[in-house]
């Protein structure tokens, strides 16, 4: 009798994050509306949290221009990610200029912001 060979880790699901993609260019009006999604993608229609173990990342890669708007943004977005639960808003594809702007003003600390590794950020 032969068994066969089991891949992967038994009983282990594979976390799929929630991701947010930010485009284009990011001003100060459009904040509301990028908080308004994420919380979309956090609640069900019933306003429970939904999959509260999964993080929740945004791709910032399309992002047309590195501004104060887009830290503002990042910004409240880690606080709508922290209301749901204390989860983390990571960073995808976010060029070194948004790291390092996100540095200079504090922000990388205070809302948590990381980069996911991988995404040509570190």
């Amino acid at each position: 009798m032969s068994f066969g060979r089991r891949t992967g880790l038994p009983d282990v699901e594979a976390m799929i994050p929630i991701v947010l993609v930010v485009t284009g260019h990011v001003t100060r009006d459009t904040v509301p509306g990028l908080c308004a999604e994420l919380e979309s993608l956090l609640y069900g229609p019933d306003g429970a949290v939904r999959d509260p173990d999964a993080e929740v990342d945004c791709d910032v890669g399309g992002v047309a221009q590195v501004d104060l708007a887009l830290v503002e943004a990042i910004a409240r977005l880690g606080l709508v990610a922290r209301r749901a639960g204390g989860r983390r808003l990571r960073l995808r594809k976010a060029p070194p200029e948004l790291r390092s702007l996100l540095d200079l003003v504090g922000l990388a600390d205070v809302v948590d912001v990381r980069c996911v590794a991988g995404d040509g950020g570190a």
